[in-house]
C-alpha cells in the first residue's frame, strides 16, 4: 500500500493481487476441481469405443461445423423437456469416456444429437438428409451438403455407395454418390447412442451369513 492511503484504496499491487486471486479460485472451482471428481469415473458398461471410421467421421462432424447448431447432452426433465422431445434421458460424464475433445455444444439450432443413432437407425435416411435437409425434414433450417456426394450420370462403380433420393432431386440416367468422408460421418451418426442405462448396476449374489 503507497504511503498516505488508507487500507481500502486501490493501488496497481492490490489490483494485481486480486486479480491473480480471483482467476486462481475461478480456475480450482471451474477447471481442477471437475477435472479430480471425474478423471476416474469409468464408462458405462453399455458405452463402446468407437471404431476407426466412426472416429474418421467424428472429425468430419467437427470440420464440417455440426456442433455449432446441435448439442449432445440431453438435460434433465426439471430443466428442459429434452426426454419429451425424445432426446434421451439427462447425460452423465461417463457417457462421454470416449469423448476427445468434448462436443457437448452451447447451441441448440437443430436437436440435441447424443441418440441420434437411436431415433434415426437409418442409413439411407442421413445420406438423404445430408444432401438435403429439407427433402426429409420440411423447413429445417440445417444447410446442405451436396460437397459430400458425387453426382454423375450412368452406374457406380463396384463398392460404391448410391444414395436412395426422392425423384424430384435427381435427373434421369443420375446416380448421387456418397464420398468416403459422408459415410464416415453417418458412421459416426449411428454409433450416438447412449440409450443403456446411466449407471451400472450393482453386481447381485447370494447374501453372505453374518460372522
Amino acid at each position: 500500500m503507497s504511503a498516505g492511503k488508507s487500507f481500502w484504496e486501490m493501488d496497481e499491487m492490490r489490483l494485481i493481487v486480486g486479480s491473480m486471486v480471483i482467476l486462481g479460485g475461478a480456475t480450482a472451482l471451474l477447471v481442477v476441481m471437475p477435472y479430480v471428481l471425474l478423471e476416474n469415473v469409468p464408462p458405462p458398461a453399455g458405452l463402446k469405443p468407437y471404431t476407426e471410421i466412426q472416429l474418421v467421421g467424428r472429425q468430419s462432424y467437427i470440420s464440417n461445423g455440426c456442433v455449432y447448431c446441435h448439442s449432445q447432452q440431453p438435460r434433465d426433465a426439471k430443466l428442459a423437456p429434452d426426454a419429451a422431445r425424445g432426446w434421451g434421458r439427462a447425460s452423465v460424464a461417463g457417457d462421454y469416456a470416449y469423448d476427445t475433445p468434448h462436443l457437448l455444444g452451447t447451441m441448440r439450432t437443430g436437436p440435441d444429437l447424443l441418440n441420434i443413432g437411436v431415433r434415426q437407425p437409418s442409413k439411407d435416411w442421413h445420406l438423404g438428409h445430408l444432401y438435403q435437409p429439407r427433402a426429409y425434414t420440411p423447413g429445417s433450417t440445417m444447410p446442405s451438403y451436396p460437397y459430400m456426394f458425387e453426382t454423375r450420370r450412368g452406374q457406380a462403380a463396384p463398392g460404391e455407395t448410391v444414395v436412395n433420393l426422392p425423384p424430384a432431386l435427381t435427373k434421369p440416367g443420375e446416380v448421387v454418390v456418397a464420398k468416403p468422408e459422408t459415410l464416415a460421418l453417418v458412421e459416426y451418426l449411428l454409433a450416438l447412442d447412449r440409450s443403456y442405462p446411466a449407471l451400472t448396476p450393482l453386481p447381485t449374489g447370494p447374501a453372505k451369513a453374518a460372522p
